[in-house]
């Protein structure tokens, strides 16, 4: 088997390496393994697919997607600019304050990254511009913020782990990655804090309690969103599936209906880009199940774990290095084949340690959020550049400081996993008992030796 494990491994990263389509990539690699197991490669490749992609919870993705590019589009960005101005804009440096505000609202509204980068960093970036903050500075502000809406939920990444974990809780997810993504932008802003200190910029004057009323009623039916799809999950009225057809159903009346920021005639438009996304999504999901098939036929997912646990019985150890594992892959791989591969490869592990599946979501979802900021492969950070008409090697030097700031910031998301679990426990979407039988950083064996259900809601 290990041969197959090998032809799978070379083949795929020669695949990458002559810029075939990630997609495409994972499936000629699972092809060619299949191929040399011995199995039908057309039967058992297309039959998996088929399985991987036959998941109710799926259904959530093209309509969180669909809903991200209404708000997107539709006047949501602006009215969050000016309730944001109005809290923290009067402190020094207050548009890069203001901008990480505005990245992280925007960004769980509509959850998408690259969204938050264009609709906020398209204004945001021209006014700090005039303001006479640092172009490069103003790029990596809005780069590194927008990428924390992907852990403050609804978080279409969320759903796509919950399916590879399996049998994990979607809405204990969403829960899961509230305070992670708030830690992240708070040392995000600490970056900037010092950074304005640094270069002297100036504040806005002090908004009165009734402006800061003024812009909130502006803004409140935008964020209004979050507690309707958050609120009806956590009190039972309906799924986080059904949740995301709500979403739409909101966002579409909010931005064509009230705001009038879209027209009709645009809807066609934005049906078929977000059909496009979620052909491209799917395609992934099902390409990534039938390599995860043949990596379990080669035993790839044991024999990492066993190489992982025989360098050290210290989960600190351990947990140190599949991060740094991540932040590899996520310097070239876009974040959901990411997920959908390593996630099958690298749960055995922490699962060993005692470490809660929910807690290595968030942890994996933070780790690969810094990769969308890296090059070669950072989505956020191309449009990021593109919008703030600068280039990737300007950009890098300021965007230092931003990569530790999100790295310590991983560092006690996956050491402390009170700030995963906490909340879930809080809302009833874990037991705490399943929290309590996790013996991670306890010295403990692993919890699911003890109670295969833990982890699952």
């Amino acid at each position: 088997m290990g041969t197959i494990a090998l032809l799978l491994v070379v083949t795929f990263l020669l695949l990458l390496m002559m810029d075939v389509p990630i997609a495409v990539a994972i499936a000629l690699a699972t092809f060619v393994a299949v191929l040399a197991e011995g199995s039908d490669p057309g039967v058992v490749v297309a039959a998996n697919m088929a399985n991987g992609v036959n998941s109710f919870a799926l259904l959530a993705i093209p309509f969180f997607i669909l809903s991200g590019h209404l708000m997107g589009r539709g006047g949501m960005a602006a009215r969050l600019i000016d309730f944001a101005a109005t809290l923290v804009g009067f402190l020094p440096g207050g548009l890069a304050y203001v901008n990480t505000l505005t990245c992280m609202l925007f960004g769980s509204i509509s959850g998408s990254a690259a969204a938050a980068v264009s609709s906020v960093g398209g204004f945001m970036i021209p006014e700090m511009n005039k303001k006479g903050y640092d172009r490069e500075f103003n790029v990596a502000v809005t780069t590194t913020a927008a990428t924390t809406g992907l852990l403050i939920p609804p978080s279409n990444i969320m759903i796509v782990y919950s399916v590879a974990a399996g049998s994990v809780s979607i809405a204990a997810m969403f829960m899961a990655g509230v305070l992670p993504g708030m830690l992240t932008g708070l040392f995000i802003m600490f970056v900037c804090g010092w950074f304005s200190f640094r270069n002297k910029y100036d504040s806005q004057p002090r908004s009165s309690l009734a402006e800061i009323l003024v812009a909130f009623r502006r803004a409140f039916l935008s964020l209004f969103l979050i507690v309707v799809v958050i609120g009806g999950i956590l009190a039972g009225i309906f799924t986080a599936t059904e949740a995301a057809a709500i979403a739409v159903m909101y966002a579409m009346g909010l931005t064509v209906l009230l705001y009038r920021e879209i027209k009709v005639s645009e809807l066609p438009e934005l049906l078929l880009q977000t059909g496009t996304t979620t052909a491209v999504v799917m395609l992934l999901i099902g390409a990534s199940s039938g390599m995860s098939w043949i990596m379990t036929m080669a035993n790839i997912p044991q024999g990492v774990s066993a190489t992982l646990l025989g360098l050290s019985d210290n989960p600190i150890v351990i947990l140190l290095t599949i991060n740094v594992l991540l932040l590899c892959v996520g310097t070239f791989m876009d974040m959901t084949p990411a997920v959908l591969i390593f996630t099958p490869i690298f749960l055995p592990v922490v699962e060993q340690l005692g470490m809660h599946p929910v807690h290595f979501g968030i942890m994996m979802i933070a780790n690969l959020c810094i990769g969308l900021c890296t090059p070669p492969v950072g989505t956020c950070l191309f449009i990021g550049c593109g919008v703030g008409k600068t280039t990737i090697a300007k950009v890098t030097k300021t965007m230092l400081p931003f990569f530790f700031s999100m790295v310590a910031a991983l560092m006690v998301i996956t050491y402390v996993p009170a700030t995963s679990l906490w909340l879930p426990v809080q809302t009833n979407q874990l037991k705490e008992e399943e929290v309590q039988a996790s013996t991670f950083m306890r010295g403990g064996s692993s919890m699911n030796n003890d109670n295969p259900e833990a982890g699952t809601k």
